[in-house]
């Protein structure tokens, strides 16, 4: 019988110290990309592919990303009274994505520890993770990429990741897998190695931010010690579920678009800008424009 995918978690609980001041008060999830919080891309995400019902697992001065998909009665009567119709359509809008729910992690113990605290909620189903502080969009006419993921599961009813390509000398940065192509793109697994030395990396495909799993993840986070930075990391959990079954990786079809850096991020921005009707050609226009003059 194949099990379907309703669930998703979505960690969102670190400082963000790459922003500060920025972060010190406001979520780094929460900051926009051109109008929109990154994690509602997150959340849109993971809609589009059929989840239902998130769990948001968030730590102190994160409320506003609570604010932000609960709904703001006075801001909809004042938008209503302007006559604002399309700005109340798509507050609204936000609030109905799906059923959010939220925990809070007590303490910064890693990203493992932070999955953790879905255990209740996911209650022995299968469910997506998907960061929420990574961005990533599908090519063009592709699906989603948690839908990408979710359809290998479907067919193999196994854990699965995303992954992605990158420069070989930056393999440090990120976990790391190796494993043997069983079809175009989809990998089985071999071996998953956090944030490898270069000449130690298994290849060049680093995990990037998407995963499917089975309930079976959290025994092993219950019984993975403290790695790197004495956190609970996700990836050895990974590489101790390896040794019990089968697992894969998926080469989406899309691009990650790093929004951990402040370069990156305004990187992220302009080409989001770029891509909209309303903002694109005066937007290009202006990048000329200064282009010229600097």
């Amino acid at each position: 019988m194949t099990e379907r995918v309703r669930k998703a978690v979505i960690p969102a609980a670190g400082f963000g110290t790459r922003f500060l001041p920025a972060t010190k008060s406001q979520p780094k999830e929460m900051l926009p990309i051109v109008d929109t919080p990154t994690i509602q891309y997150v959340v849109e995400e993971a809609v589009a592919s059929g989840i239902t019902d998130i769990l948001m697992v968030i730590g102190k001065s994160k409320r506003a990303i609570e604010e932000h998909f609960y709904r703001n009665f006075e801001l909809e009567d004042e938008l209503a009274t302007q006559g604002k119709e399309e700005l109340l359509k798509e507050v609204r809008r936000i609030t109905n994505l799906a059923n959010i729910h939220f925990v809070w992690q007590k303490e910064l113990n890693g990203l493992g520890d932070a999955v953790r605290y879905g255990r209740s909620f996911c209650a022995n189903e299968p469910f997506a993770l998907l960061l929420g502080d990574t961005l990533i969009g599908a090519r063009e006419g592709a699906p989603p990429i948690t839908r990408q993921l979710l359809s290998v599961f479907e067919r193999f009813q196994g854990p699965v990741v995303g992954l992605e390509q990158v420069p070989r000398e930056k393999v440090n940065r990120y976990g790391v897998v190796g494993g043997s192509e069983i079809e175009p793109g989809l990998l089985q697994l071999e071996q998953l190695v956090e944030k490898p030395a270069v000449e130690d990396a298994p290849s060049d495909l680093a995990i990037a931010g998407r995963y499917v799993f089975t309930s079976e993840i959290f025994e092993h986070i219950d019984h993975t010690p403290p790695g790197r930075n004495g956190e609970i990391q996700l990836t050895d959990a990974m590489a101790r579920m390896l040794e019990c079954r089968a697992m894969f990786g998926l080469r989406f079809e899309g691009k990650r678009y790093d929004i951990g850096n402040k370069l990156d991020f305004l990187k992220t921005n302009i080409e989001f800008g770029l891509r909209r009707k309303d903002l694109g050609p005066p937007l290009r226009e202006f990048i000329k424009e200064i282009a010229a003059d600097l």
